[in-house]
């Protein structure tokens, strides 16, 4: 992206404040161009009308990231990667999350081939509002047979809708399975030094992205980028090679940097989303442990440094838990909290005899205390304060947690505690003790408080409620 503020942005826009792309003023849509959450095309004098027409294509071009994006299959399932501006999070935030691969080969039989198929595209992890899952099965072809490999490709199809990586250096190979997969638009790995041409031929019949691999040559694979850019292909992904250990491993974090901090500044010519390949640890490591380890080792270190796809072999849980919830943390926009309506929630069946339990909007800090409470089969209210995505401790420091506050979230859900509820009292978490006073007379209700850590809270419900009269 070439401009980084609305009031850039705002120089190419009709300035009428029309309000047709849903937006008040055009300063408003400007703010929405530079985060992505719109396009230029959501403004429709600029898509109408011919006079702005010079000025959406100059426009798309500002907004267009330096780092190319790649669409690999079709559909609901179909992932983006790339994408990016910059090279530290906390100047902007990342785009599209790294997408995880996983493999299977065509040596399989077919009874292992759909568990294996079965347990990639039914993981799913509950994290802080949302399921965490993988994206992607690579195909790799170990026994060397192109019909084999396509019979594979065939079987996998049938079996998941997840896009696919066809995986092999044989041009024969990723033929036969491009012939009966070229309309799921998968991702081809990889063409080569030696078959780039037969690769590049395959690319533009099949229209299908398609990876470069030129193991620690960085002047090769940028050779190789532009050779294929030339030829009208640039739905590019640039693997520099993986090394798991020691000193190439080293080398390796310093190549992605290196590919990346080019593409960013304004080396066009490999600013492309980056492959990293993970399994290269259960080439490394002779026991299962130590390879899955060290694969997922390697998988985190370059999911924080730039790689945007991977292949990776295990799907054990021990793996993909931290994998997953490491690529949570890195793509979560550091410039919004992560937060959950305010509002009053039900937590199982609550009646007029269940507790009241007072939180923050942080999604970390609620769904940390209403899996607590839901895990021992309590039934109760939480009211839940919009502290702008901050926690319990931070927002009363800081006066995003007030009696006012509180008051108002139970005003807006129409949560009348005398009404609704038996003994017309609210539980504190303990660290905002020091608001009971003015909870007391803001709300007009009794208020207990609870313990500093809702880990803490089924026991002392057991010891304190009911309160001993109404």
């Amino acid at each position: 992206m070439k401009i980084n503020s609305p009031l850039d942005a705002y120089k190419y826009l009709p300035g009428t404040n029309c309000g047709r792309c849903g937006e008040d003023t055009c300063m408003a849509f400007a703010s929405h161009l530079i985060d992505r959450s719109k396009s230029g095309e959501d403004c429709l004098p600029m898509v109408e009308e011919d006079k702005y027409a010079k000025k959406l294509e100059e426009l798309e071009k500002l907004l267009a990231p330096e780092i190319r994006e790649v669409t690999i299959g079709t559909g609901e399932k179909s992932v983006t990667i790339g994408g990016d501006d910059v090279l530290f999070r906390h100047k902007l935030t990342f785009f599209n999350k790294t997408a995880y691969a996983y493999d299977v080969t065509d040596t399989m039989d077919d009874k292992e081939l759909e568990e294996r198929i079965n347990t990639i595209q039914t993981f799913k992890k509950f994290y802080v509002g949302e399921f965490l899952n993988l994206d992607m099965v690579a195909v790799r072809c170990v026994s060397g047979k192109p019909e084999t490999f396509a019979d594979t490709v065939k079987k996998v199809i049938g079996l998941t809708e997840l896009p696919l990586v066809l995986c092999s250096f044989d041009p024969a190979v990723l033929k036969a399975a491009l012939e009966v997969a070229a309309d799921k638009k998968p991702l081809m790995y990889a063409a080569n030094q030696e078959n780039w041409k037969e690769v590049a031929g395959l690319a533009k019949e099949y229209e299908v992205p398609v990876t470069l691999f030129a193991p620690n040559d960085l002047d090769l694979l940028k050779s190789m980028a532009k050779t294929f850019a030339e030829m009208g292909l640039e739905n590019l992904v640039l693997d520099p090679g993986t090394f798991p250990t020691g000193k190439e491993m080293k080398t390796t974090f310093e190549n992605f940097l290196k590919i990346r901090r080019a593409g960013i500044d304004g080396d066009g010519e490999v600013a492309y989303p980056i492959m990293a390949v993970p399994l290269t640890a259960w080439m490394a490591y002779d026991d299962d442990v130590s390879a899955s380890y060290w694969e997922t080792v390697v998988a985190s270190v370059l999911t924080v440094k730039y790689g945007d796809i991977m292949i990776m072999h295990s799907i054990e849980p021990y793996a993909l838990l931290p994998e997953v919830h490491l690529r949570d943390t890195i793509y979560t926009d550091p410039r919004k909290p992560v937060t959950v309506d305010p509002g009053v929630w039900e937590v199982g069946s609550p009646t007029a005899d269940s507790p009241v339990i007072v939180t923050t909007n942080f999604a970390l800090t609620y769904y940390t205390v209403e899996s607590d409470i839901s895990s021992n089969k309590i039934d109760c209210y939480i009211v839940v304060a919009d502290t702008e995505g901050i926690g319990v401790e931070a927002a009363v420091a800081g006066g995003q947690l007030t009696a006012d506050k509180i008051k108002k979230t139970l005003e807006n859900a129409k949560f009348d505690l005398k009404e609704k509820t038996n003994y017309n009292t609210v539980i504190l978490p303990g660290l905002s003790a020091r608001l009971q006073g003015d909870v007391e007379d803001k709300v007009g209700s009794r208020v207990l408080i609870g313990p500093a850590d809702s880990g803490r809270l089924p026991g002392w419900l057991e010891k304190n409620w009911p309160p001993q009269d109404k």
